[in-house]
């Protein structure tokens, strides 16, 4: 078995020997036997491009001849009746082989001997045979009828990267024959499969191992691995150790030289197997300098050439690319195409247009155009004009070249001018061809005389007049064709080079009848218009220097003669009586340094008068401080206006605490009245007593908080009315009917309808901008933090995270605490970092929430996750009931980059836009029939009632500002007068309690309540249902507390014990900076939400 091995390797050697022993040399490089061919494959993988006999002929046209494919074989959708001995020629593939979809019986690729595998099929494939059958589905029996059964690469003998992927193919006979690892490398995956025709013929008896690519002996299969010696590091040529190939082979060899080798597994070059190429600069140790490497080449696939083939650019590191990196631009320097760094933007690459204007009948705009490279195609397509019906010429009279891809002219109905001889002639490859289609047909063009201009030669033009023709019937002039040129006469004078008129130097004299020069240059004119200068038409004689001191005077017949040799200067004449005398320098010299000095002088002075003014300057205001009797700092003015804003200090005899809502870690919360001393009113409230204490950080977070709350005034903020500074501090707030936001939608989401929830949303961001506008970042904008005064009024509110930005801050840095982490931006979860622009992407979630009416955001995923999955672009998705447009406003919210996100001033006049127009952009069943209640028609209000007296009882909002109701209704509010002085205003009570103190004329409020006079049977069952006994999961504790819930994120644990209770004013998260201790820590269940709104007093008039 062993010398039957042996005398096959000597026939493959012989066989090797004989005809293709340069594999690797391409483009210019000749081996012994014929010049390479190099073809650039293709990466469409299985997609048909055409239709199968065009997708046919697109293959033959690349593939025919060719040796070296630089990409990918993709041999695709080929029919049983194609012819693929074309293929033969191909015998090294830089990228993958794929093998699919086709119905032949062989392919013939017997010369195949290297894959290199530089782009993978699949990522990991460098040879793929897949679905090579076709199944006859007209036959009742469904049976295939045609497909691959003989697959012959008995050349093939090694893949450098990628598996094998052989899979699909009932009627392919003998592959799982082949002893894939002497092929492939050690790591790589062999997947195949086997036929299942039983017709399959097996391999020769002569075959190694019963091994074979298809029956006969030629089939069989060549080792140049398996069946080396221990000493061989890479292949062989037979199984003794001086058979061993050079480290530098691949695909075998035929001595143990990197001269031996088949082929090179790096790169060839001049018949040997190197590493790398040499390289084009080399160090020169004694100058310590780069130099050129006279035996320099450049990498051009895996052979090393001098130069780089047509329409390849050389790089700065030594290598022939197809297109330049993003950042540099092809130029030509030295007869050579190289990439060179952009200084600024760089050229584009290509152009795409799809749309041309209709009042341009060409491509006038490109008349300049030379050289259409066609590196990046369209497919196969480089230059394409389709589909411009007002088209009617190309106009592309300076084009030279189209140096790769096809040209493709169709469907323009108008167009002439396409049908000359002149595409070939533009064309750079024998696969280059033009398709012209759907143009104008010629006999239209013909009757509207759309044809050649009659200077125009036979190869045609590009369009009408004498300037768009591709070549002259005689000589041109500057682009335009012309009968002759201006030799004998007319002016300029010219010559005739290349049947191209051309200008005469203008140091030619102007002669009739006769040629006023025979080519370019002053040294071709007849005769000289001026002087001659040796054998240059000159316009006077050299006077002075000239490459060397020469002096020089025209003689009588124009020519220039050179001057006595002791002439100093320039003559008029021979001899020395000819030379002109030299005058003296001297009072020019004197008068310039004269000047000189003077300048000098003035400028001295000048800088002493400006240096002198500066230190009496500082003498006087050293002086006039010192006089003082007290040195003040400088003032720096920030610009910011002061913040005017009123807090109320109210007694605790003002308050009556009626009933408890809830409690939790920051104290408790109280339904009651605020009765201010001395007046006989109400005003219904909700008053916040917060437990004592524990620290100073405590204190100053809560004063923190009354600081932000009494600042804040605009009609959809929930307002502070007061603090009441006892040993347990209480803030006193407006109070709301309707409760949360998030719990009202969810509750009457079937009385809801499209303007309601734009008017939300132009309600919210109209409060947000004001926060944004006073500098002040909310951090925990959610619709739970919305309450509804009346179904058509909202107000943000929960103000415990919110923080005030200075005057040249841009960004707040967040400590510790919990956060809502389902609704934050992104760089808020990241690096707690909290700007205006975070509380947009909040308003994002928010609006989502109303849209989908109370649904939890990123429900069902652990908020420690939150932060990977934004990341990597998830989103909520769109709601049911929200077109494109709104869903889109809410994607602008989140944004990565915070500076790309709206603005919410934006933000209002966009939802403001849809709310006029709600239906468009909201599509909900039955809108035209929702309804909600007013806040008097809910049980609640019969609760407050049946609990409390109710005489007296205001508005917070009518209260604060009570001369609103006698203003007329047509009529508007006066106008403040700061410069009022009534006196009734001074001291009393309205004074005491408006928004402004200093305002002696008041303005009304923008909102008052409305009487009505009858109930409802409409609850709100979070506020008046039974108890919950903990609030949601909602937050994680990431420190190693024990998380409450999946979405929030607690940054810290709290050093002090926790309450068990659950806080009312936001039951998601709280402060953990109270000692569980106390003894009123007890969550009690609130019969109505914590902010309301009190009852008119034409309410109470109808209870009674």
């Amino acid at each position: 078995m062993i010398a039957l091995l042996n005398m096959r390797l000597n026939k493959l050697i012989l066989f090797r020997e004989l005809g293709i022993f340069c594999l690797l040399l391409i483009s210019a490089v000749w081996c012994s036997v014929s010049e390479r061919k190099v073809c650039q494959g293709t990466n469409n993988k299985l997609t048909l491009l055409a239709q199968p006999d065009d997708h046919y002929r697109a293959m033959v046209r690349m593939y025919r001849n060719c040796t070296v494919v630089l990409e990918n074989l993709e041999i695709t959708n080929v029919q049983e009746y194609h012819d693929l001995s074309f293929l033969r020629s191909i015998e090294e593939v830089g990228g993958y082989v794929l093998i699919g979809i086709n119905y032949v019986d062989v392919i013939p690729l017997e010369n195949l001997r290297l894959i290199r595998g530089h782009s993978l099929f699949d990522g990991k494939y460098g040879l793929a045979v897949v679905a090579n059958f076709h199944r006859n589905e007209s036959l009742e029996s469904n049976s295939i009828t045609s497909g691959l059964r003989e697959l012959h690469m008995r050349s093939l003998t090694e893949i450098l990267k990628g598996g094998v992927k052989i899979v699909h193919n009932p009627l392919l006979c003998n592959v799982e024959t082949i002893q894939w690892l002497d092929i492939v490398q050690d790591d790589s995956d062999v997947n195949v499969s086997r036929g299942t025709d039983p017709q399959c013929r097996r391999c020769d008896s002569g075959c190694y191992n019963g091994s074979c690519w298809a029956p006969g002996p030629e089939n069989c299969q060549t080792l140049t691995r398996l069946n080396c010696a221990e000493q061989c590091s890479r292949r062989c040529k037979g199984p003794k150790p001086i058979d061993c190939c050079s480290e530098h082979c691949a695909a075998g060899c035929t001595g143990p030289q990197p001269t031996d080798c088949l082929a090179c597994r790096d790169f060839q070059d001049d018949g040997m197997c190197k590493d790398a190429c040499p390289r084009l600069m080399l160090y020169d140790p004694n100058t310590h300098q780069l130099v050129p490497n006279p035996n320099g080449k450049y990498n051009f696939g895996a052979t090393c050439v001098k130069k780089c083939p047509y329409n390849f650019v050389a790089t700065d590191h030594d290598a022939c690319v197809r297109t330049c990196s993003s950042n540099m631009h092809e130029v030509e320097e030295n007869g050579i195409r190289k990439c060179k760094q952009c200084d600024g933007l760089c050229p584009k690459g290509f152009l795409l247009i799809q749309g041309w204007p209709e009042q341009l009948n060409s491509l006038s705009p490109f008349e300049n155009l030379e050289i259409i490279r066609g590196r990046t195609k369209q497919g196969t397509v480089s230059f394409a004009a389709l589909n411009i019906p007002h088209l009617d010429h190309l106009g592309l009279h300076s084009l030279k070249e189209i140096s790769d891809g096809e040209v493709v002219i169709r469907n323009n109905s108008r167009l002439c001018y396409v049908e000359g001889s002149y595409w070939p002639k533009l064309f750079r490859s024998e696969n280059q061809r033009i398709r012209t289609e759907n143009n104008a047909p010629m006999h239209s063009c013909e009757q509207q005389n759309s044809t050649c201009d009659s200077m125009c030669g036979e190869e045609g033009c590009w369009g009408p007049g004498p300037s768009m023709c591709v070549s002259c019937q005689h000589v041109s002039r500057k682009g335009r064709c012309v009968s002759h040129c201006n030799v004998l006469d007319g002016d300029p004078r010219e010559y005739v080079s290349e049947n191209v008129c051309l200008e005469c130097d203008p140091e030619c004299k102007i002669l009739n009848r006769t040629p006023s020069c025979h080519g370019p240059g002053a040294d071709q004119c007849t005769e000289c218009a001026h002087f001659k200068d040796g054998t240059q038409c000159v316009a006077q004689c050299a006077q002075g220097l000239y490459n060397r001191l020469v002096w020089t005077y025209p003689d009588k017949n124009g020519q220039c003669q050179p001057c006595h040799a002791n002439c100093t200067q320039r003559c008029s004449g021979p001899g020395l009586e000819g030379c002109e005398l030299k005058g003296s320098h001297m009072p020019v010299v004197a008068a310039g340094l004269v000047g000189g000095m003077l300048l000098l002088m003035v400028l001295l002075l000048f800088i002493f008068v400006i240096f002198r003014r500066r230190y009496i300057r500082r003498k006087r205001t050293l002086r006039r401080l010192l006089q003082e009797r007290e040195l003040v700092g400088p003032l720096t003015p920030s610009g910011e206006a002061p913040n005017q804003a009123l807090l109320r200090i109210l007694k605790e005899t003002e308050l009556k605490k009626i009933k408890v809502l809830g409690s939790g870690a920051f104290g408790t919360v109280f339904k009651g009245l605020w009765i201010p001393e001395g007046e006989d009113v109400k005003v219904p409230v909700a008053v916040k007593v917060l437990r004592e204490v524990a620290s100073p950080k405590a204190s100053k977070e809560i004063l923190d908080e009354a600081y932000v709350m009494a600042g804040v005034d605009h009609p959809h903020m929930c307002r502070l009315l007061g603090i009441c500074l006892t040993s347990s501090i209480q803030l006193i707030t407006q109070i709301m009917p309707f409760g949360s936001l998030l719990d009202y939608v969810q509750e009457n989401k079937d009385n809801i309808g499209s303007q309601t929830l734009l008017n939300w949303c132009v309600q919210i961001a109209k409060g947000m901008n004001y926060l944004e506008e006073c500098h002040l970042v909310h951090r925990d904008l959610a619709a739970r933090n919305v309450l509804v005064k009346t179904p058509n009024h909202v107000k943000i509110t929960d103000f415990g995270l919110a923080r005030l930005l200075g005057a040249e801050e841009k960004e707040y840095h967040a400590d510790e605490g919990k956060v809502p982490i389902k609704w934050m931006a992104l760089e808020s979860i990241r690096h707690w970092t909290y700007t205006h622009q975070s509380d947009v992407w909040s308003y994002g979630v928010t609006v989502w929430e109303l849209m989908t009416f109370g649904s939890k955001p990123y429900d069902g995923i652990p908020a420690r996750e939150i932060g990977d999955i934004l990341e990597k672009g998830e989103r909520l998705p769109q709601p049911s009931i929200c077109t494109i447009d709104v869903y889109m406003i809410m994607v602008k919210c989140w944004m990565i980059d915070a500076d790309s996100r709206p603005h919410f001033r934006e933000l209002v006049a966009e939802f403001s836009k849809m709310a006029r127009d709600p239906s468009r952009y909201l599509v909900i069943q039955g809108d035209d029939h929702m309804y909600q209640p007013s806040p008097t028609d809910s049980k609640f209000c019969m609760s407050w009632i049946s609990t409390e007296d109710m005489d007296g009882v205001v508005d917070a909002e009518e209260y604060l500002l009570p001369n609103k109701r006698f203003f007329n209704q047509s009529q508007p509010p006066p106008t403040p007068q700061y410069h009022n002085t009534a006196d009734n205003y001074t001291n009393g009570v309205m004074l005491h309690y408006i928004t402004d103190p200093t305002l002696k004329d008041l303005m009304l409020p923008e909102y008052i309540n409305l009487d009505v006079t009858e109930t409802s049977n409409m609850i709100n069952p979070n506020y008046e249902g039974p108890a919950r006994g903990q609030t949601e999961n909602g937050y994680i504790d990431t420190y190693g507390c024990k998380p409450d819930g999946p979405e929030y994120l607690n940054t810290s644990c709290a050093t002090l014990p926790r309450s068990p209770c659950a806080t009312l004013d936001n039951p998601d998260y709280q402060q953990n900076f109270l000692s569980s201790s106390t003894t009123d820590a007890l969550f009690l269940p609130a019969a109505e939400n914590s902010h309301y709104l009190g009852l008119s007093k034409a309410m109470q008039s109808h209870i009674r």
